[in-house]
């Protein structure tokens, strides 16, 4: 203890000699420093300071501050790393989404990323469409066979909106149809609502269709996708259709869906508090349909401030954007008509001297911009000089900022800044994000304050420019490239923000803009009318180049590159000037019905769901009834009992185990027919004609038939109609159980089902086919047509023909009026006579062209032939149809398989076509009929008239009838049928699972194998007759006998006879 004391006593402070002015030079130093020191903590600490003594050190400090970091060189700019957007951020498979994520919001980013550039690349896109392209060249390469486009039809694209109301959406895409109808497009709007834009449609040439209201109609569904090469998607309103094309047949077919409302994104959050996931998943489903989802910025797909998720929760690696919707200069165009200035200035607090500076910002700063408004404010401090106020706590210069959603604490910091600059308290403040427009309409002046690297034109500077507001901007790579310094704005350096103090001073003068500034602003103005057009545009063509593969009958369009200038650099405003009470549309409420209407369901679901929902009445009800249901059951019971009582009591006729095994049998035969049968069926049985109609997914579902006379055939299990009789034909020919095979043989798949021992489902004499695309065109049968070929039929009247109603040469494919090969090569790459003639050669074993070119003779006599697999023919021709086509079919498939299955593509097709052969085989049925000597007979589906094509008397010399002949066919079948049932290769062959393996030796085994069984169970029976003659029978032992009644003495003896 006495050497810590002693320690503390020597750290004392020692008396006046220490204090001295006396003493050495260095001790001297030390101590006039110790006394300057003490002196300053007096004053400030014991002395009296004022108040406003302390705001001007504090004031003078942060100028002095604000003053160092703005003039330090390269100051206001930080050299900004690039940020990875949701379509890139890391997930499995080289570090892309593959849009598995939950319905949570993704996480916040991490603090300090306001200062990066804002990157959107959507690589897992880019990436997939150089893959395809590259694919798709090495493949066709390695076919050996060149493949060709010999287009005969514009392509043709379906746009869909959910009304056709005046809109920005409305005038971008009316002029993106104008650019793409010149390259050589063709096109027709779906919409679920009719509305002015319909007749603007119409004057440009693209024909307009309403879909029906009715739910029950299936709305969507009444329109074959199948028809277009891609479809537009334009809203989130018209999701009915996209939910139609979530089933088969269309989801193969390349939909663009563009998403411009906020409303969706804005509902996210609601949705995961309230437990309405069901919602969530359904618009999951619905995002991931598409091919490519379209942003006209770079603010819906990522995050914004507040942490509020966008439409990142819905991303799948599909997102795009192409920036310049010219949603900002409608809106302006809105607000100039509405003529209420006056109010929005009232609304802000302001008088007609006041001269008001608006400061906006990009929507990514997340509201952590301090920095770059504080020096904003800093360069428009010296404006305060022109505004001279006998009050100093006011001023006819307001500045108002912009910057989204800011905090409480931003909110003081930039107050003190403001303060500090010199801004009486109150004229700078912050504007919230509903008051944006009312901003940038008051304003006399706007400031974009960012200097963040973005991708897209800023879009409050478009609205700014088309209000006719001057603007100044600093020059940022895409402001410099669509903003020429002194002619339509006004550009400072982000490396120099200070040079925006001069320009401010040389643009206003007077307490208002500049003679010049106000020319400025007007051509401004004229610029932003079309800012961005030709990007939009010339973006729209590009993803059509990348996402639509189009088929070889189709002319290819002018690439994005061909685009004159002067189709693209405008939006189409004139088509607009015409529409009456254009400032009155709001499309604030865009995309907000669909909404409304999917929740109203699921509160509707919930309710039926919930038990608390029941009313005491319906309780009291359902009590009563349960009641009534326990006394019926306890009934049931003793009635029961009773009668197994009586049952047990009584003697029970029994039969033979024969006749019990014969009624089992029987019972379990008729199971099926005896099915209730409802009157289509009934009807259907004494008729002399059904006509199937083969349809693979629920899509096809409406232009199904549901009279007698049709009768559906469903290609797979799954789509097939509930409660409806339908085939299914992949029970019947499990073949079709192969997707590979099911997509290849298309129609021609229910073909083979139905030959499949045909006695079992088809009891008509004669059988027809219809496609339900045909339904779709509006081109089947009518009653008339029905009723013609039925009175055809019975009165023989064209004997064993093929009667058809869809013809050739009004086949939208075949605009040229092209002949039979000629067509089909055009559907076929150019290669289809090649490959005909490359299958009869290996079905027939030829190798003499003159008889080669026999059998592909098909004449242009000015006659038509069928397409579309629409036909009628007699059950027994259909049969030796399906047999030759099996054969072709095999011939076809040995020859396309192993190249088609390993890499998508055959000859027949420029790019990956998973029908591949498919429309070979519908115009197959021709060359049977013609060369097979039937009668072709065409049947207007209209009036039923009738008109016999390619004459039969004609045809003599023309016709090759021995290779199409039963007999020719049956030994071939036979011969292949031996073939497989005695050697059994092992080798993968296509025709032994298309129907019945039969030939004469398989049914001479089978009735000996008959026979043979027949002796085995007569031998059977005859050993057994035997083996009980034969059995041995054991002798009698004794007889007992009754003793007489008169010999009462020896009652208790018996005698024992031997017999």
């Amino acid at each position: 203890m006495g050497s810590l004391e002693a320690a503390a006593g020597g750290h004392k402070r020692l008396p006046a000699p220490a204090l001295r002015a006396g003493g050495g030079g260095g001790h001297g130093g030390g101590a006039r420093r110790v006394r300057a020191r003490s002196r300053l903590a007096r004053a400030l600490l014991f002395e009296k300071v004022g108040y406003l003594q302390w705001i001007v050190a504090a004031a003078a400090f942060f100028f002095v501050a604000i003053l160092f970091v703005a003039f330090l060189p390269g100051s206001g700019v930080v050299d900004r790393p690039r940020l990875p957007l949701p379509s890139r951020r890391a997930g499995p498979g080289g570090g892309e989404g593959d849009g598995s994520s939950s319905s949570s919001p993704p996480p916040p980013p991490p603090r300090g990323w306001w200062e990066a550039g804002v990157q959107f690349e959507p690589t897992r896109l880019r990436e997939k469409w150089a893959r395809e392209r590259r694919e798709e060249a090495r493949s066709l390469a390695e076919l050996g066979t060149p493949v060709r486009r010999l287009g005969v039809r514009k392509p043709r694209l379906a746009m869909v909106f959910g009304d056709l109301y005046p809109s920005a959406m409305q005038l971008q895409m009316v002029s993106v149809a104008s650019v793409l109808e010149a390259m050589g497009y063709e096109m027709k709007v779906f919409s679920l609502e009719d509305g002015p834009c319909g007749n603007i449609w119409r004057a440009i040439g693209v024909s307009v269709s309403i879909l029906p209201e009715d739910a029950k109609a299936k709305l969507p569904n009444s329109v074959d996708w199948l028809d277009y090469d891609g479809i537009l998607v334009n809203s989130i309103e018209a999701r009915p259709v996209l939910s139609s094309l979530l089933h088969d047949p269309f989801k193969s077919i390349p939909v663009i869906w563009t998403v411009h409302e906020c409303s969706l994104a804005q509902r996210v959050k609601e949705y995961n508090a309230s437990g309405m996931v069901q919602i969530i998943d359904a618009w999951k489903e619905v995002f991931s349909r598409a091919n490519v989802i379209v942003f006209p910025n770079y603010i819906l797909p990522v995050f914004i401030s507040d942490l509020i998720v966008m439409y990142a929760a819905f991303d799948s690696g599909n997102y795009f954007v192409i920036p310049g919707f010219p949603s900002e200069a409608f809106r302006a165009y809105n607000f100039i008509a509405r003529s209420d200035h006056q109010d929005a200035r009232i609304s802000f607090g302001l008088n007609h001297k006041d001269f008001l500076i608006a400061i906006v910002g990009t929507p990514f700063s997340y509201g952590e911009n301090l920095m770059e408004e504080a020096l904003v404010l800093q360069a428009v401090g010296p404006l305060l000089q022109q505004y001279h106020s006998e009050n100093i706590t006011q001023s006819e210069l307001k500045v108002k900022i912009f910057t989204g959603n800011i905090t409480e604490k931003h909110r003081m910091s930039l107050e003190a800044i403001a303060l500090s600059v010199g801004f009486p308290r109150g004229v700078v403040e912050h504007v919230a994000a509903e008051d944006k427009d009312n901003l940038l309409r008051t304003a006399d002046l706007v400031i974009y304050g960012s200097c963040l690297e973005e991708h897209s034109f800023p879009s409050v500077l478009v609205e700014a420019m088309s209000l006719e507001k001057l603007i100044i901007a600093p020059d940022i790579g895409i402001i410099r490239k669509h903003i020429d310094d002194g002619l339509n704005g006004l550009l400072f350096p982000r490396k120099n923000i200070g040079m925006l103090t001069q320009i401010l001073l040389r643009t206003v003068s007077n307490g208002k803009v500049s003679v010049s500034g106000q020319k400025i602003a007007s051509a401004g103005k004229a610029h932003a009318k079309n800012l961005m057009a030709s990007e939009t545009i010339e973006g729209y063509a590009v993803l059509l180049e990348n996402v639509i593969k189009f088929p070889t009958d189709v002319l290819s369009p002018l690439a994005a590159g061909e685009i004159p200038l002067a189709l693209k650099q405008e939006w189409k405003w004139h088509l607009f000037e015409g529409v009456k009470n254009l400032q009155h549309m709001n499309g604030s409420s865009s995309g907000y019905k669909i909404l409304q209407k999917l929740e109203r369901e699921w509160h509707t679901n919930q309710m039926e769901r919930s038990p608390i929902s029941t009313s005491k009445i319906t309780e009291a009800f359902s009590a009563i009834a349960w009641e009534e249901q326990r006394a019926n059951e306890v009934m049931d019971i003793k009635r029961k009992m009773e009668e197994d009582e009586l049952k047990d009591r009584n003697d029970q006729p029994h039969g033979t185990w024969e006749e019990v095994y014969r009624n089992v049998k029987r019972v379990e035969r008729l199971k099926n027919e005896l099915h209730e049968r409802d009157d289509k069926e009934l009807e259907r049985t004494g008729q002399l004609l059904c006509i199937y109609e083969p349809f693979f997914g629920e899509g096809t579902w409406p232009f199904l038939h549901q009279n007698s006379l049709y009768r559906g055939v469903g290609l797979s299990s799954k789509g097939r109609r509930p409660g409806g009789d339908d085939i299914d034909a992949s029970s019947r020919l499990p073949l079709l159980n192969n997707v590979y095979y099911r997509d290849i043989l298309g129609e021609f798949g229910a073909f083979f089902a139905l030959a499949n021992r045909i006695d079992r489902v088809h009891k008509n004499s004669w059988i027809g086919f219809q496609s339900w695309r045909v339904t779709a065109r509006k081109a089947s049968l009518s009653n008339n047509a029905e009723s013609a070929i039925l009175e055809a039929i019975q009165t023989q009247k064209h004997g064993d023909a093929l009667y058809f109603w869809v013809r050739m040469d009004q086949d939208p494919r075949n605009h040229a009026n092209k002949d039979f090969w000629s067509f089909c090569d055009v559907i076929n790459a150019g290669n289809c006579r090649q490959a005909v003639l490359e299958a009869f050669q290996r079905m027939y074993g030829l190798q003499i062209d003159h008889e080669l070119d026999s059998l592909l003779h098909m004449p242009n006599d000015g006659d038509t032939w069928s397409v579309m697999q629409s036909w009628v023919l007699p059950t027994r021709s259909f049969l030796e149809f399906v047999m030759f086509s099996r054969m072709f079919v095999d011939s076809l498939d040995a020859q396309m398989y192993d190249k088609h299955h390993q890499t998508g593509h055959c000859i027949l097709s420029l790019h990956k076509d998973k029908h591949c052969y498919s429309r070979v085989l519908e115009l197959i049925v021709n060359v049977w009929a013609f060369h097979s000597a039937r009668r072709m007979v065409y049947v207007n589906p209209e009036t039923g008239a009738m008109q016999e094509q390619h004459q039969l008397s004609g045809r003599k010399g023309q016709m090759s009838v021995q290779w199409f002949s039963y007999s020719t066919l049956k030994s071939m079948d036979e011969e292949l049928a031996e073939e497989f049932d005695s050697d059994h290769p092992d080798k993968r062959w296509l025709w032994p699972q298309t129907g019945e393996v039969f030939w004469q030796g398989l049914y001479e085994r089978e009735r000996s194998m008959r026979q043979q069984e027949k002796e085995r169970r007569k031998q059977q029976s005859r050993d057994k007759i035997q083996r009980i003659k034969r059995r041995a029978r054991q002798k009698t032992l004794g007889k007992y006998i009754k003793p007489p009644p008169d010999d009462t003495g020896s009652a208790n003896h018996s005698t024992a006879v031997d017999l």
